[in-house]
């Protein structure tokens, strides 16, 4: 049987693509193990995916001064000699990285053992935790055409992220009939990230009124964020998280409004659906939620709202424009290249066994 160590975390969306490929990977014959950290959010998800967990330990690589820019060098380090031991054991075969701190050790420790190692950049820009496996990579794999101009030729492969199928095989009526909405009026499904989004919520409830004249409204909010004085609003309806439903809302949304996560939106191109972006400003992050959004803008994929213009008015607007205009939209989508990443991934894999 062939074997395949995954790895990546920190984040949800260095967890989620591993999962998508973790079924075909099974149909294949593959033994799958996954390394990540002690505690990050990757070992519940995977333990809940029934795959055998190894948590190492994780330091964080920071631009900015920190007390613990002292400390992590040397969890990285005792995170690398765990790693080392573990696929020096388990003799894989190939090696998986979705990226994150925690993949560094474990790429680094494979490139050691003469073990391939495959990694995806799902941002424009390859992240740093990336810049520093991809010398040990045999492929780079990608989500943006912009980003083949930032790797080796060479090893570059625009793949697409790897999405979860079922989430392409969902139900509009049991989408409506989860959420208490009916089918008369359009649906718009609000979701601000893993985390949930304040300043998203806030401008969606600002104008709730206006909205609700034309439009139901599923809004995923994250934790802590439901607004208990909204609970009883005729079209609306919010939850903190959503997990195997989630299929089911897809299929009922006729537009979406997102943040512009890699994965995200990602998933939104697959599954076909107008849409709002709102990027994370440059302020709060690296800037590569905007640099994604802009790039679904010029494919014709996705209508950008910077958050620095965000407001009632600007929102409404966006929304108006991007329901009158959905066909062209979906037109667009329909010629993307990036159809099936999971498929192209596994290829590759198995190119290397």
């Amino acid at each position: 049987m062939k074997k395949i160590i995954l790895t990546g975390g920190g984040t949800a969306g260095h967890v989620t693509p591993n999962l998508a490929l973790i079924p075909s990977l099974k149909k294949r014959d593959f033994e799958i193990r996954y390394m990540g950290s002690y505690q990050g959010i990757e070992r519940k998800l995977i333990e809940g995916a029934g795959i055998p967990y190894h948590g190492i330990s994780c330091g964080k690589f920071r631009r900015y001064f920190d007390i613990k820019n002292f400390t992590d060098p040397f969890r990285v380090l005792k995170g690398y000699g765990e790693a080392f031991s573990y696929l020096k054991k388990q003799k894989p075969d190939i090696v998986f990285s979705k990226g994150g701190f925690v993949s560094v050790p474990v790429v680094l420790a494979a490139k050691h053992l003469k073990v391939p190692v495959i990694i995806h950049e799902s941002d424009m820009t390859p992240g740093l935790a990336n810049k520093l496996c991809i010398p040990a990579a045999s492929y780079v794999c990608c989500n943006f055409p912009e980003t083949l101009n930032y790797l080796p030729k060479e090893k570059s492969v625009l793949t697409g992220s790897p999405i979860r199928k079922e989430l392409l095989h969902g139900d509009r009526i049991k989408g409506l009939d989860y959420s208490g909405l009916s089918k008369d009026k359009p649906v718009i499904l609000i979701i601000g990230g893993s985390l949930g989004s304040v300043t998203v919520n806030n401008a969606v409830r600002g104008i709730l009124t206006k909205l609700l004249e034309h439009y139901q409204i599923i809004h995923i909010c994250g934790k802590g964020n439901l607004d208990e004085s909204l609970f009883s609003t005729e079209g609306y309806v919010q939850y903190e998280y959503v997990d195997a439903p989630l299929k089911h809302l897809f299929a009922a949304a006729d537009l979406m409004i997102s943040r512009a996560g890699a994965n995200s939106i990602c998933e939104i191109l697959a599954l076909r659906k107008p849409n709002i972006l709102i990027p994370l400003s440059a302020a709060a992050s690296r800037g590569d939620q905007i640099l994604n959004a802009k790039s679904f803008k010029k494919q014709g994929f996705s209508y950008l709202l910077e958050e620095e213009n965000l407001n009632g008015e600007s929102l409404l607007q966006a929304i108006t424009e991007t329901y009158v205009n959905r066909k062209a939209y979906l037109a667009n989508m329909g010629k993307s290249e990036l159809q099936d990443a999971v498929e192209t991934i596994i290829g590759k894999i198995e190119s290397l066994i």
